[in-house]
């Protein structure tokens, strides 16, 4: 509900503040005294494109600012602390300021934010009906909304609406594992004839080395025998080899420790030598007489380097490579049976998701059919009674080649207001003030549904009077009892039903026109109904006319 609402300097506004109360708060005055500048400013607060020659005269800047009590609209405060803007005590204060020159401004309970912002929050605080451009009757999803809340399907449309993400999402999902698999199979080929020739060479770590090693003693055996058993004589075989030297000296140093013990730790470490050279000297004999010199090993050897050699070339450089080569090969065509598996999966779930989709779509499609029908009928019962006799609304239903995230079908709203006329859409066919009633009889029927708890009425008397003003402050009444209500009128009929009184007077101030605002009671609030009711507002017949008005409002 909005408990404030303060303009400075707006076209002919200097300071004005407005504290409206619950029900039916009324806005009168003379023609140009500013109260359409009034609904002009709470349009600003609905993120209304601000322009720098709404600023009044000589000031720097406009500013509006509305205070709202937020305790009954939980969305409201769900998007502020979404945004991480505090509610305190369930309070919410949208600030717009156009300057003179420059870009305008926009603040959320003192947190600066865009007009785009404060619009988003002003809109599920208030609802205005009055110029085109910013009523919410003429948006698509508005209107899907009104037939959906009017079918008691709010949640039932929120489902269809999880449903179809999840379809979309799944798909999405589906279409990028075919996408994987097209990619694999592409290379299946060329990954199976990797895994085949590596996994033929049966590779072990370290094996090149080793044939490298191993060729190298079979290109060269005979060499290596010969300068084995060279050495094997020289050292350990021949009678004057080496160790047979040693030998005799290692006699000659036994006796010199005899004659001198100090040399005990020499002759052990001429022993040690010694034994060294005589089993080195052994060793090499039994080398050279082991040395392979099988043909057939070596040409064994030499094919298994080429084998190697040619992988290597072909997936290396080194023999580690050709072996993770073949485990990345190996697991990648691992992944193409994964990819089926997983396509048969979400292939599963994207059926019973589909499913699920057009189940709820059809159970949708058959309660706003059914909602539609009584919608129409209540309207077309109420558009009479609203000044419009020969106005037909019908609700249209019609099915899209492609059900979207709102269901099977789109919903516009259409009406004739002449007869003999077919209905057409509402921006097309109805006037502000028509437009204005049509959304008096929507909130009418709807009461109970709507959650926007602040309604704006401007120009809703447009062309009409007598009876059908009557019925029109009727309606008005019904819907103030769940809403606080806004009304800009020039009708008697309307003014006479307030549960709170606004008069807007324009005046003079320094030179300049100058709008103001007080609230009327008792004999001032009896003078300017007899003042729309276009007789002398000081004659003893209009203030009694008046007074029956107001007190038949009130019985």
């Amino acid at each position: 509900m909005l408990i404030e609402l303060r303009i400075e300097n707006l076209a002919v506004i200097e300071r004005l503040s407005i504290r409206p109360g619950a029900g039916l708060n009324v806005l009168t005055g003379e023609t140009g005294a500013g109260k359409s500048i009034i609904v002009g400013a709470l349009s600003l607060l609905l993120g209304e494109r601000a322009s720098t020659e709404s600023v009044r005269a000589g000031a720097a800047r406009a500013i509006i600012e509305g205070v709202f009590d937020a305790e009954r609209v939980p969305a409201a405060r769900a998007l502020l602390e979404e945004h991480g803007i505090d509610a305190d005590e369930d309070l919410i204060i949208l600030r717009r300021e156009v300057p003179a020159e420059g870009r305008s401004r926009a603040w959320v309970n003192g947190s600066a934010s865009t007009a785009s912002f404060v619009g988003e929050i002003g809109r599920l605080l208030v609802d205005l009906h009055g110029q085109h451009e910013h009523q919410s009757l003429l948006n698509a999803a508005d209107q899907r909304d009104i037939v959906d809340e009017h079918a008691g399907c709010a949640e039932l449309a929120a489902a269809v609406r999880a449903a179809h993400a999840r379809v979309r999402d799944l798909t999405a999902r589906l279409a990028e594992i075919e996408t994987d698999r097209r990619t694999v199979e592409e290379r299946a080929e060329f990954l199976r004839q990797q895994v085949a020739d590596i996994d033929a060479a049966k590779i072990q770590p370290g094996e090149q080395a080793v044939l490298d090693s191993e060729l190298s003693r079979l290109e060269h055996a005979d060499e290596l025998a010969r300068l084995a058993a060279t050495l094997h004589a020289g050292l350990y075989a021949d009678d004057d080899a080496v160790a047979a030297r040693l030998d005799m000296m290692r006699r000659h140093l036994a006796q010199l420790v005899r004659f001198d013990e100090s040399l005990a730790a020499a002759a052990n470490t001429f022993d040690d030598a010694f034994y060294a050279i005589e089993d080195l000297g052994r060793q090499l004999g039994d080398y050279g007489r082991n040395i392979n010199t099988d043909p057939t090993r070596l040409d064994r050897v030499r094919r298994r380097l080429d084998t190697l050699f040619r992988l290597t070339a072909k997936y290396g450089p080194t023999l580690e490579d050709v072996i993770e080569t073949g485990r990345r090969a190996s697991t990648e065509l691992e992944r193409l049976d994964d990819v089926d598996f997983s396509r048969k999966t979400v292939e599963k779930e994207l059926a019973q998701a589909r499913a699920d989709y057009e189940r709820l779509c059809a159970e949708l499609s058959e309660k706003r059919s059914e909602a539609a029908a009584r919608l129409d009928a209540a309207m077309n019962e109420a558009l009479p009674a609203l000044g419009m006799p020969a106005g037909r609304f019908v609700t249209a239903l019609e099915a899209l080649a492609e059900p979207g995230s709102s269901g099977n079908e789109s919903i516009e709203l259409r009406i004739s207001v002449n007869a003999g006329f077919d209905p057409g859409p509402l921006a097309r066919v109805a006037s502000g003030g028509e437009l204005s009633r049509v959304m008096l009889a929507l909130k009418g029927i709807l009461a109970s549904e709507d959650r926007v708890p602040t309604l704006v009425f401007d120009e809703i008397d447009a062309g009409i009077g007598g009876v059908a003003a009557h019925r029109v402050a009727d309606r008005l009444v019904r819907v103030a009892e769940r809403h606080q209500v806004f009304v800009v009128t020039h009708l008697a009929q309307i003014a006479s039903r307030a549960d709170h009184h606004v008069l807007v007077e324009k005046g003079d101030v320094g030179g300049l026109a100058a709008a103001t605002v007080r609230a009327l009671g008792g004999d001032e609030r009896i003078r300017e109904i007899a003042r729309l009711l276009g007789g002398d507002p000081e004659s003893s017949t209009s203030l009694a006319h008046a007074r029956e008005l107001v007190g038949a409002g009130r019985a």
